[in-house]
């Protein structure tokens, strides 16, 4: 593909998306908790999805339960194209559900993510972090932002420096 191709299709698409996470209740399998949470999904926001506030029930089967919290933005940035690059290259490419733990132990979800360092940073804090599979309309969104920006280079190794060629410098004792 020409750059010029790259270019028009960047954009061409979105400057941001909305998107909305899936988080999961399942009966918890221990004594300690009586129920476990997962987020098993985003999907980009259509219609009254995209603008909706607070958790709506979207699925209830025995001990399953689904919950859609709508209304995340997702924008990408310029100095992220490597680990947006690097998630893309991943064996699968993943979204990132930052969430914080409300006093009743729930998840709320806070933030969505598609870079690596940037899931990685929340991780190191108090915040829960989950990963789940990347939306097509989102992988190529992304794909196209990451070709019109970033060009991968290739890692050179450093020239290291022989000491003892500079003669000798003295003990260090």
């Amino acid at each position: 593909m020409a750059s010029d191709d790259i270019e028009q299709t960047a954009a061409a698409l979105p400057g941001a998306f909305t998107v909305a996470v899936i988080m999961e209740r399942t009966q918890s399998r221990t004594t300690w908790v009586d129920h476990h949470w997962e987020a098993v999904g985003v999907t980009a926001a259509i219609g009254t999805h995209a603008t909706a506030s607070g958790a709506q029930k979207i699925y209830d089967k025995s001990d399953v339960q689904r919950y859609l919290y709508p209304g995340y933005p997702l924008q990408l940035h310029i100095d992220e194209c490597e680990s947006y690059y690097h998630n893309l290259m991943s064996p699968q490419p993943r979204c990132f559900v930052v969430a914080d733990m409300d006093e009743d132990g729930v998840p709320q979800p806070v933030l969505v993510s598609l870079s690596f360092d940037e899931a990685h940073a929340y991780l190191e804090g108090e915040d829960e972090v989950y990963s789940v599979n990347m939306p097509p309309e989102i992988y190529r969104w992304v794909e196209a932002f990451v070709l019109a920006h970033y060009l991968p280079t290739k890692r050179e190794k450093r020239n290291l420096t022989d000491w003892k060629q500079g003669g000798d410098r003295g003990s260090p004792l």
